[in-house]
């Protein structure tokens, strides 16, 4: 349930831009469902991951200069600057505190030696680079139409294998706490 609430304004996103082939009128339905999609999980949980915050707020402000001024573009640049913000927290992390975010996350569910943990750290921080630097080489070298479907399924598969690489290199090392 909880993946189908996340991915739900993307998909909506892409619905409507696949009917419509009009962006700003896909990013004006866009930042309604992503409000919407924030509320619900407040409602429901009491509590807002920051991801979807950090989401929130860059959907509003470049969706809406999207909506504004007329120019796609703008949405282009959100996975971006989600990434790149994303990198930056995970790497800086680092040297903050006694654990970096990732283990902050993760910590209670898997004992891992401290190399372990920062290897990890900084994949994904190289992750999240190479996701914001594919996407702005997608959205400024292809159609509008291939971002789009970039954005939903390159994205999303970028990631899935990401995820499947990170538990290929954890299952040597992965001692589950009792």
């Amino acid at each position: 349930m909880k993946i189908l609430l996340d991915f739900l304004p993307i998909a909506i996103f892409f619905v409507v831009y696949k009917m419509t082939g009009n962006i700003i009128l896909a990013t004006a339905i866009l930042i309604p469902a992503t409000i919407i999609q924030v509320g619900f999980t407040w409602f429901k949980n009491k509590t807002v991951e920051k991801m979807h915050l950090v989401s929130l707020a860059l959907v509003i402000l470049l969706g809406g200069a999207t909506v504004l001024m007329g120019d796609g573009n703008f949405i282009k640049w959100k996975p971006t600057i989600v990434n790149g913000l994303f990198a930056i927290v995970f790497f800086g992390s680092q040297f903050i505190g006694d654990k970096n975010i990732i283990q902050r996350m993760m910590g209670d569910k898997l004992e891992l030696p401290f190399k372990v943990w920062r290897t990890l750290n900084l994949a994904w921080v190289v992750f999240f680079i190479v996701s914001g630097l594919a996407n702005i080489y997608v959205a400024s070298s292809y159609s509008e139409e291939t971002w789009v479907d970039f954005k939903l399924f390159g994205l999303l598969g970028m990631t899935l294998v990401f995820i499947i690489l990170q538990g290929i290199y954890l299952s040597s090392h992965i001692k589950n706490k009792e």
